[in-house]
Formats: structure tokens, C-alpha cells, sequence
């Protein structure tokens, strides 16, 4: 394919989604990611596009929410791998609120096989993907559909919440900073969110690593609140992605990262998960007084391979 081709191929797909990650363009044009780097660069040179973390946008600063069809094919084993690990934080008998998106859908397909949970949703998603789960209860809100993500909005939803309790919130978004949060590109689909977190006892964002430095309009989980990111690898040569995640770790959100490659089987019952990742260099560690490393992400204790327990290892990245 001629560098036209590719770059006019390139900005096709960043205007049908919004936003497209440079391993997805490089998937669908058939070269590597250094290639379409440069190409990326050309085109934001034009005016046509804008660069971020380890992908491109819209121009204009701010990017616009894709449709479910466009979302569904996105970062599609990155999504896998998220859910994965976020299914292990899920127990027997937990209640748990599930918000609306692609990698939160991903998430309960594996949640079907967890004995005795409660899940509170407005995702006709992810409801679907638990619809045949014989020992989850599922509740639905009430609220007006919302056609482009399959999700129930409005005061219904809202009011449907109030009174609720439940352990967790698994939240995911368009766009995620130690700055601002968690962040949408819809108003309504804000709001339910917050409603969702004023439930939780703990917030856990999954977003992949396309979502980390992007800002979008409406703010729906501020970064104080978020307990925990459950996320993929970050390309190496993705300085600023590593960076983000390091703010958001210094401001106490515990991540866990999925490893860039490695399928490996889960305990039975469980689905396969990818080989969480161990350990990431990050750039501009601090040194303290005592001249130590300061606030940095760093290895916990994976969890143990006993019969009857996942076996997939979650590597916890926290503050030291």
C-alpha cells in the first residue's frame, strides 16, 4: 500500500471512530506501528488529525464518543484482557453495579460463571451477556434508551439508584487522567455513571490504554474516588501513557496492568486470561530525602494457585 492510500485509510478510520489506537491502525493498514507513527504525524501536520497516547483522534482537543459497532471492534484484545483480570476482583454473593460500555460487557460474560452475585446494570449489554447465568440475580434500571451504546439514561435510571448500596462499581469511559478522572463524551451517560459510583463502596475503572491522557467532556469519576484502574500494557516507547499512570498512582489508585503477551489458562471454571504483567519502568521516578525511589507503581504478591481459585496472577501496581 502507497503512503497515500495508508494515511487516507488512516484518517477514514479516525473519522468513523473518533478514536483509533496506533496497534489498530497498524492491524488494518498490514504494517508496523513505527510506520503509522510517522504517518499519524504527517496527517496531524495537515491539520487533519491530532495525536494521543499511543494512537489518534479528531482534531479539536476533545474526542466524540463512537457507537457501539464502531467500539466493539476496537482494542478488541486489549478489552480481554481487562476483563480477565477484573473478573478475578469479584467474589461469591458480592453486589456489584456494572456501568454500559464494551469492556464492561466483555467483563460480565466472565462474571456469568460467579456463584450468587447481584448485578445492578444499565447496560441491556451487559444484562444480555448475563441473561443465562443461572445463579446471578441481574436488576435492571428503569430510564429512556440510549441507542448508540445499548444503555439506559435519564432521571429513571437515576432515580432507580438512590438507596443503593452494593461493594463495587466496574465503571469504564472515554477518556481517563490523574487530572480530571474518568470522563464521557455524553452528558446523560455522565450522570448515570455518578449515580453508579454513589452506590459503590469502591470504584473500579477499566480502561485500555488508548483511554489514558485522552480528556473527554462531561467528567463522571473524579480521580480521588477511583479506588482502583484495571488496564493493558502501555506500548514501551509510550512514555506519557507510563507517566499517567504513574500520576494516577501517585494519587493513591491502585492499577493493575495486564502483560503484553502470553495466553495462559485460568482455574477451571474460569476463562483463559492473558499473562498479567509484572513490573513497568516508568520515567521520572523522584528520589526522596532518604534517597529512596518516591511514589512509583511497583509489584504486589500475586495471588496464590490453589485448587479452586483463579490462577490467573493479578500483578497490584501501588503506591510504595
Amino acid at each position: 500500500m502507497f503512503a497515500a492510500e495508508r494515511r487516507q485509510l488512516i484518517l477514514e478510520m479516525v473519522r468513523a471512530n473518533g478514536a483509533v489506537s496506533l496497534r489498530e491502525l497498524a492491524r488494518v493498514v498490514q504494517t508496523s506501528e513505527v510506520t503509522v507513527r510517522r504517518d499519524v504525524r504527517a496527517l496531524e501536520a495537515e491539520g487533519l488529525l491530532d495525536r494521543r497516547h499511543g494512537g489518534a483522534v479528531l482534531p479539536g482537543g476533545f474526542t466524540r464518543e463512537s457507537g457501539f459497532p464502531q467500539k466493539s471492534h476496537l482494542s478488541t484484545a486489549e478489552k480481554t484482557a481487562i476483563a480477565d483480570l477484573a473478573a478475578g476482583l469479584v467474589g461469591e454473593g458480592e453486589a456489584i453495579v456494572v456501568g454500559a460500555g464494551t469492556t464492561t460487557q466483555e467483563l460480565a460474560r466472565r462474571l456469568a460463571r460467579v456463584p450468587g452475585l447481584t448485578v445492578v446494570t444499565n447496560s441491556l449489554l451487559v444484562a444480555q451477556a448475563l441473561a443465562h447465568a443461572n445463579r446471578v440475580e441481574v436488576v435492571m434500571t428503569g430510564g429512556t434508551l440510549r441507542g448508540t451504546n445499548y444503555a439506559l439514561v435519564g432521571s429513571g435510571a437515576e432515580q432507580s439508584l438512590q438507596g443503593l448500596r452494593v461493594s463495587r462499581a466496574f465503571l469504564s469511559g472515554s477518556g481517563l487522567t490523574a487530572e480530571r478522572g474518568l470522563s464521557t463524551s455524553n452528558m446523560l451517560s455522565a450522570s448515570v455513571d455518578r449515580a453508579l459510583v454513589q452506590a459503590a463502596a469502591e470504584v473500579v475503572v477499566l480502561a485500555d490504554h488508548t483511554k489514558l491522557g485522552s480528556d473527554t467532556m462531561f467528567q463522571t469519576v473524579p480521580t480521588e474516588l477511583i479506588t482502583r484502574l484495571v488496564t493493558d500494557e502501555p506500548p514501551h516507547h509510550d512514555e506519557r501513557a507510563a507517566a499517567e499512570l504513574q500520576a494516577l498512582a501517585d494519587q493513591g489508585v491502585e492499577i493493575t496492568v495486564a502483560g503484553p503477551e502470553g495466553e495462559v489458562s485460568g482455574a477451571e471454571g474460569h476463562p483463559p486470561g492473558r499473562q498479567p504483567r509484572r513490573d513497568m519502568p516508568l520515567p521520572g521516578q523522584r528520589r526522596t530525602q532518604n534517597g529512596g525511589l518516591g511514589p512509583q507503581l511497583r509489584s504486589a504478591s500475586a495471588l496464590a494457585d490453589v485448587p479452586g481459585e483463579r490462577s490467573a496472577r493479578v500483578a497490584d501496581l501501588r503506591r510504595r
